[in-house]
């Protein structure tokens, strides 16, 4: 049932291919962070800016580091958007999600640069995925980084996905996702909560109405640890079968 959940997730995503090429979403180049500055703000290169950012003790030292994400504002993003879907003008500017280390001597040192994971929006019909109010934070001493699926047209899921990455073996390991998903024409409710440390998966099924939810536990396919890079696109992950 989930696989089938996530093919539907990642269906409505490209379900407005036409419009998408109607719109010519214009490419990006991605620039290169510097590798230490003083604070998330001065990491960001010229049209870019600091949308979210969250502070804790990532490597254990002690000393509070920083993750966050910049935002471009390059004019040429914003498109007319006049197919009757979703914003007008539409802002398909991208994202870059960063993880930097508190240097003893001050500032930061960047530990990742990321613009795949946190999706870049290019279908109008489905709202942007980032929500700077709770799309991140470090709790426990992990990064957690939360999008959210809504359509406007084309499509009834809806719902969110939440991933928590630990710094461990030399670099961030996704170690934690949860998916709770509703169908809003039936009022189905689909959840899926992964402990990639326990290699054990939680999958839940009910309705809004309040009954009573049918649980059941399974054991993950085994596979190589992932990382913020190797997760790929945010809203296209599906657990059973991640990217090689």
């Amino acid at each position: 049932m989930h696989k089938l959940l996530f093919g539907a997730a990642a269906a409505l995503l490209f379900a407005s291919a036409v419009d998408a090429d109607e719109l010519k979403i214009p490419d990006v180049a991605y620039p290169a962070l510097a590798h230490h500055a003083a604070s998330p703000e001065a990491f960001a290169p010229a049209h870019w800016s600091v949308e979210a950012k969250a502070v804790g003790d990532l490597n254990g030292d002690g000393v509070p580091d920083t993750a966050f994400v910049l935002r471009d504002h390059d004019p040429r993003n914003v498109l007319a958007n006049k197919d009757g879907f979703g914003p007008d003008p539409f802002d398909t500017n991208p994202r870059i999600l960063a993880v930097a280390f508190a240097n003893p001597g001050g500032g930061y040192d960047l530990a990742v640069q990321n613009h795949v994971l946190i999706t870049r929006p290019t279908e109008s019909n489905i709202d942007d995925a980032f929500d700077a109010s709770d799309g991140l934070s470090i709790k426990r001493g992990a990064v957690n980084v939360t999008l959210h699926l809504f359509a406007n047209a084309g499509g009834w899921t809806a719902g969110s996905m939440s991933y928590a990455f630990r710094y461990q073996h030399g670099r961030f390991e996704l170690v934690g996702y949860d998916s709770n998903m509703i169908q809003r024409n039936s009022g189905q409710t689909d959840d899926l909560s992964v402990n990639y440390s326990t290699g054990k998966v939680k999958v839940s099924t009910g309705t809004i109405d309040g009954g009573a939810s049918k649980v059941r536990w399974r054991a993950l396919p085994a596979h190589a640890p992932l990382t913020i890079d190797s997760v790929g696109d945010g809203m296209e992950f599906d657990p059973d079968h991640p990217p090689r």
